[in-house]
């Protein structure tokens, strides 16, 4: 919304260059307008709404994204892309693996099982086991789709953020509106997935501080004050920090690989000790995912230090 040194915001397309699309002060309206409402309520089920908000409004991305490729195609303009990955240095190689780690991020909701599980209509494993698989069926065909169309449309010029590919003339009708409809549908996902992943967090915080007190739903007063609380650090953190790929890096090779990868194996591979739940090819499974996690990584961590200092 506010841009960039490389990136036209939106706001600064729609009224010029001012005070208004500074990027502290548009991520502090959204924060009061937007998320701190969403993150002050103390159920997840609540967020059910939004949730479903925040996915559709994803669907439209990819939809229109295909639309405009499929409209160039037709119309001859987007040259064959790049189908291999480019191994023709060591910094492209540490490039390529440091992927893997950021894409890890996308898949860890791992934390959000247990408090989805709670609330759910008559709870059961299996029901759990049914929605974590149509879940993740789903976020892997959207991914997919966000990546193929955006490396259609822009080929060897699609940025790490495909979004601010979006700030330019598409070379073809409407493009002004379609990118406008791309970036600020986008912004309004990520708006609404955010206070599920809060949600979690704030538990998390409440557990190892206030341990043996009363749950969280049941103090309103302590649910709003952890909340404000960690929308203020976050709000820090999120204006401190030049570039959320930094971030996205060194937690996507440590954090979400964690708990992703890691942790999953060792607690089945730990738990198939106890009793007979693991089948032989589980068991070779969950040994599989730990030594690639531990190899994903340590190559993360390595090539973020790399390009680190070679920037």
């Amino acid at each position: 919304m506010s841009g960039s040194l490389r990136h036209m915001g939106v706001l600064d397309q729609w009224w010029g260059h001012g005070f208004w699309d500074h990027r502290k002060l548009v991520i502090l309206v959204v924060l009061v307008l937007f998320l701190a409402p969403l993150c002050a309520l103390d159920k997840i089920d609540s967020l059910s709404t939004t949730s479903a908000a925040s996915v559709a409004l994803a669907v439209v991305y990819v939809v229109v994204a295909f639309i405009i490729a499929a409209i160039k195609l037709a119309e001859g303009k987007i040259e064959p892309p790049r189908m291999s990955p480019d191994f023709g240095s060591w910094s492209a190689i540490l490039d390529f693996l440091v992927v893997i780690p950021i894409m890890s991020n996308a898949y860890v909701c791992h934390f959000n099982v247990q408090p989805i599980y709670n609330e759910l209509q008559e709870p059961s494993p299996h029901k759990m086991y049914r929605i974590g698989r149509i879940t993740t069926i789903i976020c892997v065909l959207i991914y997919a789709s966000t990546a193929i169309a955006g490396y259609l449309l822009f080929g060897k010029d699609t940025e790490s953020d495909v979004l601010t590919n979006f700030d330019k003339d598409l070379g073809i009708r409407f493009s002004t509106a379609l990118n406008y409809i791309v970036r600020i549908g986008y912004v309004l996902h990520l708006i609404l997935v955010f206070p599920v992943v809060h949600f979690s967090l704030r538990q998390t915080v409440d557990t190892l501080i206030f341990e043996g007190l009363n749950p969280l739903s049941e103090s309103r007063k302590r649910c709003l004050v952890l909340t404000f609380v960690i929308l203020c650090l976050i709000y820090l953190g999120s204006t401190t920090i030049p570039n959320i790929w930094t971030a996205f890096k060194f937690t996507g090779a440590t954090t979400a690989v964690s708990l992703g990868f890691t942790f999953p194996s060792l607690i089945a591979l730990r738990l198939s000790r106890v009793g007979s739940g693991l089948s032989q090819v589980e068991r070779y499974l969950s040994w599989v995912m730990l030594t690639l996690a531990i190899i994903v990584s340590i190559a993360g961590v390595i090539g973020n230090i790399y390009t680190f200092q070679s920037n």
